[in-house]
């Protein structure tokens, strides 16, 4: 007879419940596994990435230190962040209940450092490839990076840096995965349920925005190039696509103007926008400053009086030029030095560094414009083409990209500005620290050593207030027996014109114009060189003394200052001879009686030959440029102002 008991194993396998238990093991055995595969994976990919941040790039020194940067990228970055999350992730084993929950909040904790250390990973990616299939074209450079991976990394293979440099990628594209076969063996009711389903959803956020990061970076670096094209590459670039472009943002851009159509506003942009032009023109003016500096730095150290032998005796004069020599050689040297290194070179970088957003804010007008006119189609139609939506998505991610990444680099920009200039003054500080310590046996020579610095201040001030007024003085005396400025030739055919001037003005008020001058605004004049005009007033109507009012004698207009020199009417022979005497065998010719008074020059003109001049007959006269001739005749026997009839030194008479 059967023992009733032996059939009820085999029953309560059999029923819903015992169907139900085993599964539920079968899940938590499953979740076990996943949790396990999650942390195994973990240690191995963190192995590796050790590896490869330590001992391989450290034995590719062939490699040039741009294109390491570029491979590895930022790669110790993230071991950094997963060395924290493995440590975090084991220490969840301890809890065994409440692991899963554990987990799934630790993956939240570390979701925001995930994103920011794998998005510039991911983004700088395909640069990398691009290096390896360079190398992969050296065969014997390929050779040796292939040696020296699989002495590290065996498992490599064939595929070299293309199988390391992925391994980052694949891993942040895993967590969700495994987060998701955790959540599938876990029991809808459990308290991890719903921190797994974060969890999940989170990573699975994290790496949308990756991609939409690494889209942004491949449109930045699109339009992010500034090439150096000539005007006939320019214009080779030029096609109907091209002009169709450019005149419907043109007309996209006049209606705004005219205000037929709204202007998309963002205030969040247009407030980053205005702080990167400030900092923009801030390191435009600095540099511009510094340039100066510097090129004054240079001149003063090519100025070296101490070297001059001086007929001074020994003394004080024998210290300073010691001293002088001393500071010229080292101190000033070397602060040239530093200064080029420590300010100049990081200003001049930081410059550079300003192109790229200035090119990508200009680029964003243009992609606006485009947005703006999908969108009025898309309102008025429903519906727009592959190459609209394409252009909204351009314009999409440039202004994202702009508004996300430029707070940071305005932050950035200011404070390595602020670096600079803090360098700048260590830098002064430390030179006027060097001068005075190699100054302090000097000074003991000075007479003036017992004085206070109040005292000595002024003594100073006092001193270069009276080299100044001796300066001036000299500087008054120099111009009271200056030569004569060389008067231009005149114009030909401008006798009458300069009579008439004469004439209304007197001489005092005329000038003539000593070069060329092509008047940039509606006011400003345009006159040739040795043109004569009579000054009305010496500024113009803002209080500008570099512009002076001026009558030609037809046209009235503001001319530059220093283009024009008062004009001295030159004597002739005859009236230099009839000042020293009166001639009695000449008889004095009879008052004639005109018409109308007419103004006349009382000198014969004489001018200077600017240009040298060869005579090609009889008729003409050979001239040095600077060789001053008086001008009997303005123009030829036949009428042409072209040629004058001069007389030389010599009384040659010609033309």
């Amino acid at each position: 007879m059967a023992d009733p008991g032996a059939d009820e194993p085999s029953s309560r396998s059999g029923s819903p419940a015992g169907e139900g238990q085993d599964s539920e093991d079968r899940s938590l055995l499953h979740q076990r596994l996943a949790i396990k595969e999650l942390i195994d994976t973990e240690v191995s990919y963190l192995h590796m990435l050790r590896l490869c941040s330590s001992d391989i790039r450290s034995r590719l020194q062939q490699l040039p230190q741009g294109d390491l940067d570029v491979l590895f990228s930022n790669m110790d970055d993230i071991i950094k962040v997963n060395d924290r999350f493995l440590h975090d992730l084991q220490e969840t084993a301890s809890e065994e209940e409440e692991q899963v929950r554990l987990i799934g909040n630790l993956f939240l904790d570390f979701q925001e450092e995930f994103e920011r250390v794998y998005k510039v990973y991911c983004a700088s990616y395909d640069q990398a490839l691009l290096l390896v299939e360079a190398y992969q074209k050296e065969p014997e450079l390929q050779r040796e990076i292939q040696d020296i991976i699989e002495a590290v990394v065996p498992q490599a293979g064939r595929s070299g840096l293309s199988f390391l440099l992925v391994i980052p990628l694949q891993r942040i594209t895993k967590y969700p995965l495994l987060l998701q076969k955790i959540l599938e063996n876990t029991l809808p009711d459990a308290s991890a349920y719903s921190v797994l389903q974060r969890a999940t959803s989170a990573l699975r956020d994290v790496n949308a925005n990756i991609n939409e990061y690494k889209m942004r970076k491949e449109v930045a670096s699109k339009y992010n190039k500034v090439e150096q094209l000539t005007l006939r590459e320019r214009l080779a670039r030029i096609n109907t696509h091209t002009l169709s472009k450019k005149t419907t943002r043109l007309s996209q851009l006049l209606k705004q103007e005219a205000g037929l159509i709204p202007r998309t506003e963002d205030k969040e942009f247009d407030d980053l926008e205005e702080r990167f032009q400030w900092v923009s023109v801030c390191v435009t003016e600095l540099k511009s400053n510094v340039a100066a500096y510097l090129d004054n730095l240079e001149a003063f150290l090519r100025f070296r009086p101490h070297d001059y032998d001086l007929d001074v005796p020994e003394g004080p004069v024998a210290h300073y030029r010691s001293l002088a020599r001393d500071l010229q050689r080292e101190a000033f040297l070397e602060f040239k030095q530093r200064l080029e290194g420590l300010v100049w070179q990081p200003l001049c970088s930081l410059a550079k560094a300003l192109v790229g957003p200035q090119n990508l804010i200009k680029k964003r007008l243009d992609k606006l414009l485009d947005f703006e006119r999908v969108e009025e189609k898309l309102l008025e139609a429903g519906s727009v083409t592959y190459e609209e939506e394409a252009a909204r998505h351009t314009y999409q991610a440039l202004n994202s990209l702009l508004v996300a990444e430029l707070p940071q680099f305005n932050q950035l920009a200011l404070q390595w500005l602020g670096q600079i200039l803090c360098t700048f003054v260590a830098l002064q500080r430390d030179l006027a620290k060097q001068v005075l310590q190699r100054a302090e046996g000097s000074m003991d020579q000075l007479p003036h050593r017992h004085l206070s610095e109040p005292a000595f201040n002024k003594l100073v001030e006092d001193t270069l207030g009276q080299a100044s007024d001796q300066l001036r003085s000299f500087r008054e005396n120099f111009e009271k027996v200056l030569p004569l400025p060389t008067t231009q030739p005149l114009l030909p055919g401008s006798e009458r014109q300069v009579q008439a001037l004469l004439s209304k003005y007197g001489p005092g008020k005329l000038y003539q114009v000593t070069s060329n001058v092509s008047g940039p605004g509606t006011l400003d004049l345009t006159l040739p060189r040795g043109q004569i005009v009579a000054l009305l007033q010496n500024k113009d109507t803002k209080g500008n003394s570099s512009r002076w009012l001026v009558d030609t004698g037809g046209h009235r207009g503001y001319v530059p200052a220093g283009r024009l020199q008062l004009y001295r009417i030159i004597p002739s022979d005859q009236e230099l001879r009839g000042q020293a005497g009166p001639r009695v065998d000449s008889p004095q010719p009879a008052p004639q009686r005109t018409s109308a008074p007419v103004p006349s020059l009382s000198a014969v003109p004489q001018v200077v030959a600017a240009y040298p001049f060869v005579a090609r007959s009889h008729h003409e006269v050979s001239l040095q440029a600077g060789q001053p001739v008086t001008v009997l005749e303005a123009q030829d026997k036949k009428g042409n102002p072209e040629w004058s009839l001069v007389e030389t030194r010599d009384k040659i008479e010609s033309h």
